[in-house]
Parts: structure tokens; sequence; C-alpha cells
């Protein structure tokens, strides 16, 4: 599933990386613990969480995520937003919750990656 594709099904909002739009994910998962994300095989997954820290974007360039979705509206403040472009990382908004948003991407055929997140 593209980027562009997980963006209109949640309805979201590109925070950084619109140019990235047509980059493929391979899975999603959803975690506010950042122990959860690196102990799970996360490349090219699309990472939701309710979590707006510079940690979650570390983590996530850590393990090779391909997209940040916050949830339930959490807006990052601008440092959050300024590393995410420093670390050429897509982020995105959606007003929906993480079960929600879980949902509506596994609705869509997204799967999470060896049932570990």
């Amino acid at each position: 599933m593209k980027i562009s594709e997980i963006k209109d099904l949640l309805k979201a909002d590109v925070l950084v990386g619109g140019d990235q739009l047509d980059t493929s994910v391979v899975a999603a998962g959803g975690a506010d613990l950042m122990a959860d994300v690196l102990s799970a095989v996360a490349k090219e997954a699309v990472l939701l969480t309710g979590l707006t820290t510079e940690q979650v974007l570390r983590t996530a360039k850590i393990t090779e995520v391909a997209c940040v979705v916050f949830v339930r509206g959490k807006k990052p403040d601008r440092a959050v937003i300024e590393l995410a472009q420093t670390l050429n990382l897509p982020v995105l908004l959606t007003q929906y919750s993480l079960f929600v948003a879980s949902g509506r991407l596994y609705m869509n055929g997204l799967r999470g990656l060896d049932g570990s997140w």
C-alpha cells in the first residue's frame, strides 16, 4: 500500500513528506511504547502512535519505518516536525483513534509484521 492510500484511508493531513506519497509500505503497527517498536521488525512499515515526541521519529528512523502517523489529532510541536524534515521521514496526522486507524488499514489489506505489533 502506498502512503497516499494510507493518507486517504485515514483522512490524514501530511505534515512532512508530501513528496514521498508514492512510497510503498509493507505492513503496519501501532505502539506508544518505543521499546515495542524496537523489538519488532518494522522495516518499511507505517507506525501509528499517539506519542508525538522526537523519540518516536528517532526510533522510526533506526527501525527503517517508512512513515509515522500521529493519531487522535495529536499535533507534534515544531521541533518534532523539523526533525522529521531533517530525517526525511514522512509524517501524517489523523483524527482517528489508534484502534480505528489500525482497523481501517487492516480492512483495506494492510497487515502487521509477523503479529509482533
